[in-house]
């Protein structure tokens, strides 16, 4: 059974269609990445799984049970947590307050999973009475993530976490999101760069929101559709 099942899904905003039938399969412990141009869709997928947006046709399941239709705190409950692109933080809250906002399913064990955040992201130890917003960009997306962890998250949807860091930690982040799934998390990544597409064992292509490609990572790589988007159409 696939821990993840989005079958046909259509979603947009008012009268604007964004997703066009797209469907979707992940197992349980996979790392899969959405690939595709900007305006593709892939923030809307991503939002639409997650609750924040209510698709307009299709179905959703998470571990054989139907959540089409749930908003952001009934997917929470369930496992999922979705840490979107922009907008990610409250830059007027310390560290530890962000990552209290998103504790409010959980019942005890709160400075146990603290810890384990900050056995990910060691930086945030030191740092749990500054203001968020007075961080840098790597480290306001480490307690992005690390509030997106905290309820031990069956299912994590990561929007684009590099965007807009400095080379230097484009690659320490990747390797954190590789080593959360390593700790068992199944990750559904919109990668942006090549190596956040290498790290999936598989991806989807989207593309005017309709799903046009998927299959293999390394199979995906020589395509023409992949090559043109992350290479102008040549590998080398």
């Amino acid at each position: 059974m696939s821990l993840l099942s989005v079958n046909n899904l259509s979603a947009g905003y008012g009268e604007v269609d964004v997703l066009h039938e797209v469907s979707l399969e992940m197992d349980e412990g996979e790392l899969v990445s959405t690939i595709g141009p900007n305006g593709a869709g892939k923030s809307t997928l991503l939002r639409s799984i997650s609750g924040v947006l209510t698709p307009d046709g299709g179905s959703l399941e998470l571990d054989g049970r139907e959540i089409t239709g749930f908003n952001p705190e009934e997917t929470i409950r369930l496992g999922m947590s979705y840490v979107p692109q922009d907008d990610n933080i409250f830059p007027s809250l310390t560290v530890r307050e962000n990552l209290e906002m998103g504790a409010f399913t959980l019942e005890g064990d709160f400075e146990d999973r603290i810890d384990e955040i900050c056995d990910i992201f060691p930086q945030l130890r030191e740092r749990m009475g500054q203001k968020a917003g007075t961080m840098s960009g790597g480290q306001q997306q480490m307690v992005a993530v690390g509030r997106g962890l905290l309820i031990r998250p069956k299912l994590l949807l990561l929007d684009e976490p590099t965007a807009g860091l400095q080379p230097s930690l484009v690659n320490m982040m990747l390797s954190k999101v590789e080593e959360i799934n390593e700790l068992g998390v199944t990750v559904l990544l919109v990668a942006q760069t090549i190596d956040a597409l290498r790290l999936a064992s598989r991806a989807y292509l989207l593309s005017a929101g309709e799903m046009v490609l998927s299959g293999e990572t390394e199979e995906l790589l020589e395509t023409e559709r992949v090559q043109d988007l992350y290479f102008g159409g040549s590998t080398r």
